[in-house]
């Protein structure tokens, strides 16, 4: 169903409106704020039937040490399987690769510059394969950037995920959680 568009003036009616928002983009779901010198953040009630695929954004705070960010999902420590490839800013290639990891693993950044994360997770709350994606940097004169690709190999109905810094703690930031709508 396309969008509808408005011309100044016109009188916006509540059918309009909630046929537009019907349409699809991302709605906000949950905003939570990190703490200080935490080892991990998780948060609840993230998910639910409303969405079938969300995106985790982070962004301001900071990191103890310079690291990629994990994503845990509920309590689950087995399963993730996955790879990435990167880029150094030399141009080198590089390839990772993940069999039955105990998390999404190198899906963001934490550093005294900043925390950065931004990840697509399709069917987290469906009994079905958790997927997951996401674009990062490493943000050093020295880095890369990289893109992953991982899924979950289990069917279980998730609600909510845990943030792990791969070395380190974090410290303030913002985590958003948004739904694509479907339509």
């Amino acid at each position: 169903m396309p969008i509808t568009t408005y011309t100044a003036g016109e009188v916006l009616t509540a059918a309009s409106l909630n046929a537009n928002f019907a349409a699809g983009g991302l709605q906000l779901v949950k905003t939570q704020t990190i703490g200080t010198a935490v080892s991990s953040v998780a948060v609840t009630g993230a998910f639910s039937a409303t969405y079938d695929a969300y995106k985790i954004l982070i962004t301001g705070g900071v990191g103890s040490a310079n690291g990629s960010l994990q994503v845990q999902m509920g309590s689950t420590t087995t399963g993730y399987y996955g790879g990435a490839i990167g880029v150094s800013f030399a141009g080198v290639s590089d390839n990772i690769g993940q069999a039955n990891g105990a998390n999404f693993t190198n899906f963001g950044r934490g550093s005294a510059d900043g925390l950065y994360l931004n990840m697509d997770l399709g069917n987290p709350f469906l009994a079905k394969n958790t997927f997951a994606q996401s674009t990062w940097i490493v943000n050093l004169t020295n880095g890369r950037a990289r893109i992953n690709g991982s899924y979950l190999n289990d069917t279980t109905s998730y609600t909510g995920f845990t943030i792990i810094p791969e070395t380190g703690t974090l410290t303030g930031g913002t985590i958003r959680i948004y739904g694509y709508v479907n339509s």
